[in-house]
């Protein structure tokens, strides 16, 4: 089976360094094959014959690393599910001079928050986002000049905010394609 790992929190703003080369080894020192690393952000894609566990590998990252790494690890079609829910019309456009476009990211969730109820926690504003819950994430829409008015730039440093890793449409849709092949 294939699965993806997620990393909350590492390789921001020159913090918790994971670096890819060492995450792949760790990964594999689990006894994970074929696994390869997607950007800096900690994400690694790999093979297993038995069904991986979350804390296992992050007990596994915290012991080489000498910090704790929220880990979150998904099977390949969990993974291809959530990234199937993205709407085809959202996009995550590179922020330009006069904020048009759009900014669409997934809130992948931690059991804790795992529920539909964590729209309301994020403190959604249906005037000015779109929020979509599926099963283990959260998927986002705001227009580029709304960005800074969102429910997600309020709950950074909230209970809820550390319960969740966020990766950009465009990432969670390289991960799934990566993970097909």
């Amino acid at each position: 089976m294939k699965y993806v790992v997620l990393l909350r929190g590492v390789n921001v703003g020159g913090n918790h360094k994971v670096p890819k080369g060492e995450l792949k080894a760790v990964l594999e020192g689990q006894g994970f094959q074929n696994v390869t690393t997607y950007i800096n952000s900690g994400n690694a894609l790999f093979e297993s014959d038995t069904t991986p566990h979350a804390n296992e590998i992050q007990a596994a990252l915290e012991s080489h690393f000498g910090f704790t790494i929220p880990t979150l690890v998904l099977s390949e079609g969990k993974l291809r599910t959530i990234a199937a829910a993205i709407p085809d019309e959202w996009t995550n456009d590179t922020p330009k001079p006069d904020k048009s476009g759009q900014k669409s990211d997934v809130l992948f969730l931690f059991d804790a928050v795992n529920t539909p109820e964590i729209i309301e926690q994020l403190g959604h504003k249906p005037e000015i986002e779109t929020m979509l819950y599926i099963d283990g994430a959260v998927i986002t829409n705001i227009t580029r000049a709304n960005q800074s008015k969102g429910s997600l730039q309020k709950i950074i440093g909230t209970k809820v905010y550390a319960d969740v890793t966020i990766r950009n449409i465009t990432t969670v849709k390289k991960l799934a394609e990566l993970i097909g092949k």
